[in-house]
């Protein structure tokens, strides 16, 4: 099984987490399984960006971008070249290396400002 390491973020995950993931689940679902409560505004159906993260290791293993999710990530607060939408990275059997931004864009979460 791969291991993934989840990078610290203050709020989610303040010291890091390293995981078993099994291959073919999302990114997403495996931070929910391993109580990194991601947001996931649009319940995993690739129509935010709020589950947004870094790939710093192991990018090129994932399953591969769609055109609605790369069109998505062009709105993404700090995308990078290693951006993926975790609710549609399928994990294979490389490990990897996560970061989740410091912010996502997501007007519920921030009061509707």
């Amino acid at each position: 099984m791969p291991q993934i390491v989840f990078l610290p973020h203050a709020k989610l995950c303040p010291d890091g987490a390293v995981v078993e993931a099994e291959a073919g689940k999302t990114l997403c679902d495996v931070m929910l399984e391993n109580d990194i409560h991601i947001e996931h505004a649009c319940e995993k159906s690739c129509a935010c960006t709020t589950c947004h993260v870094l790939v710093r290791e192991g990018f090129n293993s994932l399953s591969e971008a769609s055109e609605t999710e790369e069109d998505l990530l062009d709105k993404a607060w700090g995308l990078e070249a290693v951006s993926r939408l975790s609710c549609q990275a399928v994990v294979a059997d490389e490990d990897l290396v996560v970061e989740i931004p410091k912010y996502t864009i997501n007007h519920a979460s921030e009061g509707g400002h």
